[in-house]
């Protein structure tokens, strides 16, 4: 359509008659082939329609300005994304083989969207960051917005929203967030780099042992970090502290055990699955390992969930930004217009707020079903 805008009388030429059969009219999803191996087929159709016309562009030499056409360079990368030529073919490239989801175009009307699944929900498009207030008596303002591609983890936004607030004075000595944005490398880095304490729950440990609450897990292992020796709860010390070989999963040591005391443990049960081997405990870096066995004892006191309650005020915010102004539809193209219209959320909300505390308007508090009033009144 947009070569058609600019070069109506070339693309006449260049186009087979099938071509405005199957690119006529708006695609549906409901019309494409049901099967999978009539699905595929049609794309490799489409593919090989795709690079004929990139091949047409690059041949002309009275139309070489189209190769400088928007949508035809936005084709071009997202052939090159999702394509391969295969004995002549242009068929889907395998997932593998495809750029990773933070590199890769997840719409051809705006570039800088990414797809992204958080839980139970898909969606293409950014993230928003808000950080707000939660002082006693006062009104809690949103005092920061980030906003990033849909594909930004979010324990990488701490240190970028700490460096905003500082620029404008606000850097506070706690700062509450939730899971997403409490990684061991945060917890240490925030403290040391901007003397700011992450208050937030932090990942439970991810292994089965943990998981089922049966077996031995990393906790229960004691880490002597300045010998490079674990021992087992059953008080076998490990024969080797070696770097793991794949450093990429964040375990930086392998610490591993004797078969001599694995083998034959009435606790192998709980310790490890493995048919002959021994337990093999993988291990962050120390100070990593130690932050995070901190925070996992520390989240379990009733110090910490009265701290941590005061944090609960941000989901309303997200709640009010959504049903109240419509932040999840984005109103305009680009990461940068979509910052703007979250800025503007963000206004809007202050200035609810603000004009609510002057009147002397109490905050809501969280509505209960009548059932559970019940309890309360027993």
């Amino acid at each position: 359509n947009s070569v058609a805008v600019v070069a109506p009388d070339w693309l006449q030429i260049q186009a087979p008659p099938e071509w405005y059969e199957r690119y006529g009219r708006r695609v549906e999803n409901y019309s494409l082939p049901k099967t999978d191996a009539a699905r595929q087929a049609l794309a490799t159709t489409i593919g090989g329609d795709g690079q004929r016309l990139l091949e047409a562009i690059d041949a002309t030499d009275e139309h070489d300005w189209l190769g400088k056409v928007p949508a035809v360079q936005t084709l071009r990368r997202i052939w090159a994304e999702q394509y391969i030529e295969n004995e002549g073919v242009f068929v889907w490239r395998p997932v593998k083989d495809r750029p990773a989801p933070a590199e890769l175009v997840a719409s051809p009307y705006d570039l800088d969207t990414r797809y992204s699944t958080q839980r139970s929900v898909e969606w293409v498009g950014y993230k928003v960051h808000l950080t707000e207030t939660c002082d006693l008596n006062t009104p809690h303002l949103i005092v920061n917005v980030e906003t990033t591609p849909a594909t930004t983890p979010n324990d990488h936004m701490i240190a970028v929203v700490h460096a905003s607030l500082a620029q404008r004075h606000h850097l506070p000595t706690m700062h509450l967030a939730d899971k997403g944005y409490t990684s061991a490398q945060v917890l240490l880095d925030s403290q040391r780099d901007d003397q700011v304490a992450i208050i937030g729950p932090v990942a439970d440990d991810p292994s089965w042992q943990a998981q089922a609450g049966e077996g031995f897990a990393k906790a229960d292992f004691q880490i002597d970090g300045d010998r490079q020796v674990a021992t087992c709860p059953a008080g076998h010390p490990s024969v080797s502290w070696l770097p793991n070989t794949y450093p990429k999963n964040g375990v930086v040591w392998e610490a591993r055990f004797s078969r001599q005391d694995c083998t034959p443990c009435p606790h192998r049960a709980q310790c490890t699955r493995a048919k002959k081997e021994p337990r093999i405990l993988g291990l962050q870096a120390r100070d990593q390992h130690e932050a995070l066995q901190t925070a996992r004892a520390a989240q379990t006191t009733e110090a910490f969930r009265e701290q941590y309650a005061s944090r609960a005020g941000v989901e309303s915010t997200h709640e009010q930004a959504i049903r109240r102004c419509g932040l999840r539809h984005c109103r305009y193209i680009g990461l940068a217009k979509t910052h703007l219209q979250y800025l503007a959320t963000a206004v809007a909300i202050n200035l609810i707020r603000v004009g609510e505390w002057l009147a002397g308007t109490l905050t809501t508090p969280t509505r209960c079903s009548r059932f559970a009033a019940l309890q309360g009144a027993a």
